[in-house]
């Protein structure tokens, strides 16, 4: 129940093509599972989407340049705090703050719980109220898998953002896997804005 009720500003480069690309199209040798490099490196041009400037970020690092999709149909106000805070600079020049290989990075200000030390939030918001999920909605785009999850009746993309819903309780959020991103927070739902990301 924990893992659904999280919100997650999201991106993916992965899912988006996985999404987009039937599997028959790139065959797996015997035996061996594709990695995400072959999967991107066999991908066409027409299977992918274009971005929405408007959406996208950029996050670069020494080791090349992370692309950021923002998903403010799942999470408007999440979307646009995160988008102020960049248009703010906040993040410029702040660290990696966390790395667990195989599971997790997160960014922001190592000093965020400092007041003395913190970098200031200036236009955007500190923390906004949780946007774990919203109404369930027929006309988001809706690419079902052939299974649900544990979590939901039906699993699947939208827009090449990985989704769950459950038509009977009329609600769908942002599923949580590799490639996404989302708002580091404390135990209270209401204790992130975005200033902190992973």
């Amino acid at each position: 129940m924990q893992a659904k009720k999280r919100f997650f500003i999201v991106f993916t480069v992965f899912w988006a093509v996985a999404a987009a690309m039937p599997a028959q199209d790139v065959p797996a040798p015997a035996g061996k599972a594709l990695t995400v490099a072959e999967v991107l490196a066999a991908a066409r041009a027409e299977e992918w989407r274009p971005l929405d400037p408007e959406n996208t970020l950029y996050l670069e690092l020494e080791s090349g340049r992370v692309v950021i999709e923002l998903a403010p149909v799942f999470a408007p106000r999440h979307a646009a705090n995160v988008k102020a805070l960049a248009r703010e600079k906040y993040f410029d020049g702040l660290a990696i703050i966390r790395v667990q290989d195989n599971y997790v990075v997160q960014w922001g200000d190592p000093n965020d719980e400092n007041p003395e030390k913190a970098r200031k939030i200036l236009k955007a918001k500190a923390t906004l109220p949780a946007e774990f999920e919203r109404p369930f909605d027929d006309r988001v785009p809706f690419t079902p898998l052939p299974d649900g999850d544990v979590y939901a009746p039906e699993a699947g993309f939208s827009d090449g953002f990985p989704v769950a819903r459950d038509r009977k309780a009329g609600r769908m959020w942002l599923a949580h896997g590799y490639g996404m991103v989302g708002v580091a927070r404390g135990n209270a739902s209401d204790s992130g804005g975005g200033a902190q990301l992973y």
